[in-house]
């Protein structure tokens, strides 16, 4: 394989352990790739390397990981009325997707947290549909305790092969208790070291979408923001989708940069950065889906003709389909030349079209920071710079996807300077970063 190309390598850690799964190889695959593979030479420059990693296909429903899930559910008095009686039909046909395989359990908050159902193994599921219908809305927020009593419930059950997630619903501000962003991110952060994702859902305008995307993003669950409450349903079902398709957990990944290359940041998500060393993880990574960082570098000059290994990268997950612990790596390697038109002929036009959309979402991270201070004027002038990014990438690269984003950050700074819809406009962003940073599924 030539140096040039993109290394791609799976390795297998073990025998299968059950004869469904001999149909197929059951393993994630590992891609990486360099958005410039041949560089310009005598010149320090920063470079984009983008790993890939692919969910392997399940074959059936038999094939699905059990799942261990809490659903916690703001009952405050703000989701009275249709809030709550939408939020208690969505969560009952979402559960309608689980079987006796599954664990269920049901959390409700106001001021206090009670549990409506206990951690159950669903085999009847008449008792379970009638608590929930008894939910009524009444008292303040107490959303730090809500989550952790989902945790709690999560732990009687909880299984390193079991897809383990607290699915948060709610539409106010955290009231009581704990409820500044960063308490709520370490305790998503806490809970991810269990291996227990939570998936938060802002309902209305209400809620703090800083808060909300702070404790999904520490432990690697979605994020949604559903302005009207007829659309839960939809949401909640996307959501179960995506917990019975989970194929991987635990994945740690290691990029170690070489040669005096030295790492200068992760585009989108949290990471652990020491000398030359990148370090970051996923709790789960879904069938026949791709999830991808990408590592921005600055690589030093190097003389016309010469080869460079940039980085090496390793990822340990956990199968769930041989329920062994799996190994992947991999190479990045460079080339460099004094010829321009062999530097463009070069460029890896999916890994580069990753990299821009990840900066152009870093730039819009730094618009609403920016409008949050009141300088409606530098947000704006910042999403029409990350616009004219796109805009010429768009063309260079012959890419929709940058043309349409470049579209998205046009809109997003017209409607920069209105009060009134800031609020609403504020929730959507944050929505729209997230889910560009993670490639969440819906």
């Amino acid at each position: 394989m030539s140096p040039l190309n993109i290394f791609k390598r799976t390795l297998a850690a073990g025998l299968l352990l059950c004869a469904p799964f001999l149909a197929q190889a059951q393993e994630v695959e590992l891609d990486l790739s360099l958005a410039t593979p041949v560089m310009a030479a005598d010149a320090t420059q920063k470079a984009y390397i983008k790993l890939s990693l692919d969910g392997f296909e399940l074959a059936g429903r038999s094939e699905r990981t059990p799942a261990n899930v809490a659903i916690v559910l703001d009952r405050s008095g703000s989701m009275g009325g249709d809030k709550i009686r939408h939020a208690r039909e969505a969560a009952i046909m979402a559960i309608q997707r689980l079987d006796e395989r599954d664990i269920l359990s049901v959390v409700a908050y106001d001021s206090q947290v009670d549990v409506v159902v206990p951690a159950t193994r669903l085999v009847d599921r008449e008792p379970v549909y009638r608590a929930i219908r008894r939910i009524h809305a009444r008292g303040n927020t107490a959303l730090f305790a809500g989550v952790s009593k989902g945790g709690q419930e999560l732990r009687k059950f909880i299984d390193r092969n079991r897809v383990n997630r607290v699915i948060l619903l709610s539409d106010g501000l955290a009231n009581v208790g704990p409820h500044s962003p960063s308490e709520l991110g370490r305790l998503g952060q806490s809970l991810a070291a269990e291996g227990i994702s939570v998936t938060t859902i802002g309902l209305g305008l209400g809620y703090n979408e800083d808060l909300m995307t702070q404790l999904a993003g520490m432990s690697d669950g979605n994020h949604a923001f559903v302005e009207n409450a007829s659309d839960l349903a939809r949401v909640f079902q996307y959501e179960f989708g995506d917990v019975l398709s989970v194929v991987a957990q635990d994945l740690v990944i290691e990029i170690r940069c070489l040669n005096g290359v030295r790492p200068l940041r992760l585009l989108g998500r949290e990471a652990e950065v020491v000398g030359d060393r990148v370090r970051t993880r996923l709790n789960q990574l879904y069938s026949e889906q791709e999830k991808y960082l990408v590592l921005e570098v600055e690589v030093p000059a190097q003389s016309a003709g010469t080869e460079l290994e940039l980085a090496r990268v390793q990822v340990d997950y956990a199968n769930l389909a041989t329920r062994r612990a799996s190994q992947l790596d991999g190479r990045v390697l460079a080339s460099f030349s004094a010829s321009e038109v062999e530097v463009q002929a070069a460029v890896d036009k999916p890994a580069l079209e990753s990299a821009v959309e990840q900066v152009a979402n870093e730039y819009s991270r730094e618009a609403v920071e920016r409008r949050d201070r009141g300088d409606v004027d530098g947000a704006r002038q910042l999403l029409e710079k990350s616009a004219a990014y796109l805009g010429s990438q768009a063309e260079a690269l012959a890419s929709p996807a940058l043309k349409a984003q470049e579209k998205e950050a046009l809109q997003d700074a017209d409607t920069l300077s209105s009060e009134e819809d800031w609020t609403r406009q504020r929730k959507e962003l944050r929505e729209k970063q997230y889910k560009r940073a993670t490639q969440q599924s819906y």
